[in-house]
């Protein structure tokens, strides 16, 4: 089978690897991985560029597999290859169809998510969908770890997709619009934390708009890279090392404070933040120009003490 593979981001990666592993799949172009000695092309607006069209043509690939590859791809270019134009998303169709997949699933605090693969047509996501796998998504994921998971994910169900293609084994399921729900880019006032927002609604929009939320301190910008929701319904969430923190909380548990006020600085832990429905752990944080560093040495770096107040930072869009 000839394919010709469009993908940009690591999240592409290990399917271009798997891709490349399997004997029976000729990749023969490409638009990621330069040292795997294959002819590359990086249009700009592949669209609008005659020269790659006619190279892709040339190619007289069976399959074009697209993996997060940035660019809407013309009917034009996707009625190329003989057999099919394979897409590998994100999410569970026809659920969270878009740019930003696994940062919405994670902002809006599923507990699952997975990938699928689809036949493309020029909508945007909205192929028939042929194969899917789930995979589970717990607290402290964020968009970076559950990334990485969905690719693996996502390299080994192309490949059985490709061979069930090839063989006839698998039956295209046509996509319900009034299922689908929508996944749109990322803008810069996703990353502005509003403390009078939930603990549980904050820490998700930090691990799924990961490493670029941003609050104030002092005055000054500073990123929140992760987060940990403190209270009884998220114990049994923790890891050992952070399940710990319920020994504090009887004492915490009687503090209150404004939207944005450290309530306490807990010793090994860091800051413990009020918010507009409970506490909030900064676990990692940076200052601008400075290296990611622990909510404890954050802490102690700066002084911190109850009654500093993080604020927010005005964006403009």
């Amino acid at each position: 089978m000839k394919i010709v593979f469009f993908g940009t981001p690591d999240f592409a990666v290990p399917t271009l690897s798997s891709l490349l592993s399997h004997p029976e799949f000729e990749v023969v172009g490409k638009d990621v991985a330069l040292n795997h000695s294959l002819p590359v092309l990086q249009p700009r607006r592949i669209k609008k560029d005659a020269e790659t069209i006619a190279k892709l043509r040339e190619a007289e690939a069976d399959v074009f597999v697209v993996v997060a590859y940035g660019q809407i791809l013309s009917q034009e270019i996707l009625d190329i290859p003989s057999l099919a134009c394979v897409n590998v998303h994100g999410s569970i169709l026809p659920k969270y169809r878009g740019a930003a997949p696994i940062q919405r699933c994670l902002f809006n605090g599923e507990k699952a998510t997975g990938i699928t693969t689809m036949l493309m047509d020029a909508g945007m996501d909205t192929g028939a969908m042929l194969l899917k796998a789930f995979a589970g998504i717990t607290l402290l994921d964020n968009a970076d770890s559950l990334g990485d998971r969905l690719a693996e994910l996502g390299a080994d169900l192309l490949v059985e997709t490709l061979i069930k293609l090839r063989d006839g084994e698998v039956e295209p399921v046509v996509q319900h619009d009034d299922e689908a729900t929508y996944a749109p880019m990322i803008k810069a006032a996703d990353f502005v934390l509003d403390w009078s927002k939930s603990a549980i609604a904050l820490h998700n929009q930090v691990r799924g708009f990961f490493p670029d939320c941003t609050t104030t301190f002092r005055g000054n910008s500073l990123k929140v890279i992760a987060t940990v929701p403190v209270g009884p319904e998220y114990w049994l969430q923790l890891p050992p090392e952070l399940r710990v923190l319920e020994r504090e909380w009887p004492l915490l548990d009687q503090l209150s404070g404004a939207n944005g006020e450290v309530v306490k600085v807990v010793k090994g832990f860091g800051a413990i933040v009020q918010t507009g429905d409970g506490l909030l752990l900064l676990r990692e944080v940076q200052l601008a120009g400075k290296k990611v560093q622990s909510g404890v040495d954050f802490a102690n770096g700066a002084r911190l003490a109850a009654g500093e107040v993080f604020g927010r930072v005005e964006v403009t869009d």
